[in-house]
């Protein structure tokens, strides 16, 4: 049964390390199985109790000494080390905690707020430009030292176009929401469907901001917490304007030096760069529509140059198919039983 899954998983484009760990099986253990014509999960887990556990009576022990008086405002990393101070060795940390878990007495007892779990953004699909939008701002080094401009960035998941940018001294969620108001015109997207992903900086989730985008008929989508990976697009975009070899290696000299860099980036990036995950046309052929023509036409070429020349291809040519839908924040299982 399991290596039936796998297999229907892998036939079906996924990797196998992948397929084997969502059904908790390890690759190697797979591997073992196949050796020996194994096809059910035989695990039945140990049989026997392992040596070094607790007892009852020493798990029981732990649970008196955490809770004693002197001890139950403290953490267990402070209380192991205060019994070594005085020749006492009961379990280790790990330990500790695992016999308080099974206790139900890992809850959260500080003054401060409790961690918070936060559930990954929702998927977001887009098959044409403007349907699906990733902003940001970072910083560029101002003329002094400590003092930063702030780039506000706008791009189109499904072209990598830079639909809008702007330079300023200061954040500010007014701001964004004048050039968010500003960029939906130029676009033609005022009431239209669209998403716009950030992070959850101050003015992403500004009140003027929010209520911009609800005027303007715009999803709002935000990153959790401290997670850059929710927002890759913008964070890659980020990442190839700061290695170019034009950007400058100490700092801008003043407000208009850094935006007339940005202006010039922003011209090469949408209509020179030609982009390697939309098969190497430009932002801005992709964002016309202009892109399955070329790459219809270079997968001509190449199929006449196999023709030609069969001996020198051993495989297939290369891959000029157009990619017809991006995924941000991709959802993991439909990922993982599709396409992983």
């Amino acid at each position: 049964m399991i290596l039936g899954l796998v297999d229907e998983a892998v036939a079906a484009g996924a990797r196998q390390h992948l397929a084997c760990e969502l059904l908790g099986v390890d690759a190697k253990t797979l591997q073992r199985w196949r050796a020996h014509g194994i096809g059910e999960d035989r695990r039945a887990g140990p049989v026997t109790p392992p040596r070094n556990k607790l007892s009852a009576a020493e798990r029981q022990a732990v649970l008196e000494l955490v809770n004693a008086p002197e001890n139950r405002d403290l953490s267990v990393n402070q209380i192991v080390p205060a019994l070594a101070d005085r020749g006492r060795y009961l379990a280790s940390e790990s330990t500790i905690y695992r016999v308080l878990r099974a206790a139900g007495q890992t809850t959260h007892r500080a003054q401060s707020r409790p961690r918070q779990a936060r559930a990954k953004p929702r998927e977001a699909v887009a098959t044409a430009p403007n349907q699906v939008w990733s902003w940001d701002i970072t910083y560029l080094p101002g003329p002094v030292r400590g003092e930063f401009f702030y780039l506000y960035l706008f791009v189109d998941v499904f072209s990598r176009k830079i639909v809008g940018s702007a330079v300023h001294d200061h954040e500010s969620a007014t701001l964004a929401a004048e050039l968010v108001r500003e960029l939906c015109l130029a676009e033609g997207v005022a009431r239209q469907p669209l998403v716009l992903h950030a992070d959850n900086g101050a003015p992403m989730k500004g009140a003027t901001m929010l209520a911009t985008l609800q005027q303007l008929g715009i999803a709002p989508s935000f990153s959790r917490p401290s997670v850059s990976n929710d927002n890759p697009f913008s964070e890659a975009l980020f990442r190839t304007l700061k290695y170019r070899p034009e950007y400058p290696t100490s700092r801008f000299a003043s407000l208009t030096a850094a935006r007339d860099w940005v202006r010039d980036f922003v011209t090469w990036y949408n209509d020179e760069h030609r982009h390697s995950a939309i098969r190497f046309v430009t932002p801005a052929q992709r964002h016309a529509g202009l892109d399955a023509e070329i790459l219809a036409r270079r997968a001509r070429l190449y199929a006449r140059a196999r023709q030609a020349s069969p001996h020198r291809w051993t495989t297939r040519t290369r891959n000029w198919t157009r990619v017809d839908a991006v995924r941000l924040n991709p959802d993991p299982l439909r990922v993982t039983s599709v396409v992983a």
